[in-house]
């Protein structure tokens, strides 16, 4: 009889937990997103103070506080002024199946434990690739983001180039331009490889004659990698990508290209030349949850020979046995990492209700919105573009500002829940940014943002 009780009151309890998780997920779906505000720790002690008790507080009153209290003091990366950084805006159907993911335990490493999430998971990376122009051997995994994307990729390089070396040869270098990604120098540096700058040319782009030089400067044979970017985050300066993969074919190094953000471009017919060349590739990623409306946190990590790949990342041990010596596709065999989610699984399944058109037209739509933007700022006199866009992220100046006067302006935006903008730096210049990467995001919102410049 205390059994059933137990049961019947668990069972209670769970019926109400459950009501009041999915009401506020799709509350939250429905609901134009608030932007919110940042908090301090005091003002969070006051409001929350502590929470994690030997009793417990009950899973009702456990989501009431972080409805009421602890969700309001973070910033909805999904509202359509939210311009910093690069916003992630998931789609509906993305944000509700990660809810089925987590409901699902399903553990995604292997093809022996989640062989549907891996075969759902490698067609939605079979879409990439082929956006990408990889062929039909290519393959990858999804992995949290672009850092252990471009860490994966970068050690799957010099663990074939070391293989492929002459005795006596241990190649320990990697090329790229000042505006690659911050997580290529984080890369090198837990790797203990050297990160060699290479200058970029008058548009700010890796091109191949600049990359030619610092290879004959240094020796080809030093090198295991190039990484170039589609895309980069703080401009969106998509690199001479054509140029620097012949001169990557001709020394025989492995050519990487990080789109974490810009790779979504591939799939928008009005800027696709922008990537001539990036066919080429021996490793790519894109992040799915920065301009291909998926949830955090999700990066397609894709490798032409993943065979190679798999070389390099295979963790060995009496355990791991009957996976690694049947011929399965398992997904950690090809990054840094054992453990992992079915993180792919909202971006598939939003693939396949929305269908790829759907995709294409958000992201010319975002395309759309950012010329806009850039030909606002050409049209206000207070106002001077930096450099003409690539994609979607538009640089400028307010003319007359001084770096105070660009934090004022983001801090009381965002005090006042109207944007969240903050400055960047470019050639020690403070400027301002916009990243336009969610389709909620309009004109009007634009327009308005620019008016508090004025």
């Amino acid at each position: 009889m205390h059994g059933k009780t137990y049961q019947q009151n668990t069972h209670a309890e769970l019926s109400a937990l459950t009501a009041a998780v999915v009401g506020y997920a799709e509350e939250r779906v429905r609901m134009e997103a608030p932007l919110d505000r940042t908090a301090t720790p005091e003002e969070l002690e006051r409001a929350v103070g502590q929470t994690i008790t030997a009793e417990g507080l009950g899973g009702v009153e456990a989501m009431r506080l972080f409805a009421e209290d602890l969700a309001p003091a973070c910033l909805s990366t999904d509202h359509p002024r939210y311009l910093s950084f690069i916003p992630c805006a998931p789609s509906d159907a993305s944000v509700m199946f990660d809810l089925v993911v987590g409901a699902s335990s399903i553990y995604a490493g292997s093809w022996l434990e989640g062989a549907g999430a891996v075969y759902a998971e490698n067609q939605a990376l079979r879409w990439v690739a082929d956006l990408v122009g990889l062929p039909e051997g290519a393959g990858g995994v999804f992995v949290p983001g672009g850092t252990i994307g471009n860490l994966s990729a970068l050690h799957a390089a010099r663990a074939t180039a070391r293989h492929r070396a002459p005795e006596g040869v241990r190649p320990f270098r990697v090329a790229a331009t000042a505006g690659a990604h911050s997580s290529i120098a984080s890369a090198c540096d837990v790797m203990d490889a050297e990160l060699v700058p290479v200058e970029a040319d008058e548009r700010w782009r890796l091109t191949g004659p600049n990359l030619r030089r610092v290879l004959e400067e240094h020796g080809p044979e030093t090198f295991f990698a190039v990484v170039a970017t589609s895309g980069t985050t703080n401009f969106g300066i998509v690199d001479d990508l054509a140029s620097v993969a012949e001169v990557c074919r001709e020394h025989g190094i492995w050519f990487h290209v990080d789109g974490a953000y810009g790779g979504a471009g591939l799939a928008a017919p009005s800027v696709r030349e922008l990537y001539t060349g990036i066919e080429h590739c021996d490793s790519f990623i894109v992040d799915p949850h920065k301009w291909l409306f998926a949830p955090f946190d999700c990066c397609a990590l894709l490798y032409r020979e993943p065979a190679l790949a798999r070389a390099a990342h295979t963790q060995r041990a009496g355990y791991l046995d009957v996976l690694t010596d049947a011929p399965d596709w398992n997904p950690t065999d090809y990054s840094v990492g054992l453990t992992r989610r079915a993180r792919g699984l909202p971006f598939w399944f939003s693939l396949v209700v929305n269908g790829t058109d759907a995709y294409t037209a958000a992201i010319e739509h975002t395309l759309d919105v950012a010329r806009f933007a850039e030909e606002e700022v050409t049209r206000r006199p207070y106002l001077e573009l930096v450099r003409e866009r690539d994609l979607s992220v538009i640089v400028f100046r307010r003319l007359g500002w001084t770096p105070a006067d660009y934090q004022a302006w983001s801090d009381r935006m965002l005090a006042d829940e109207f944007a969240f903008v903050v400055p960047t730096a470019h050639d020690g210049e403070t400027l301002a940014r916009f990243a336009i990467v969610n389709p909620e995001t309009s004109t009007d919102d634009i327009a308005a943002i620019l008016d508090t410049m004025a």
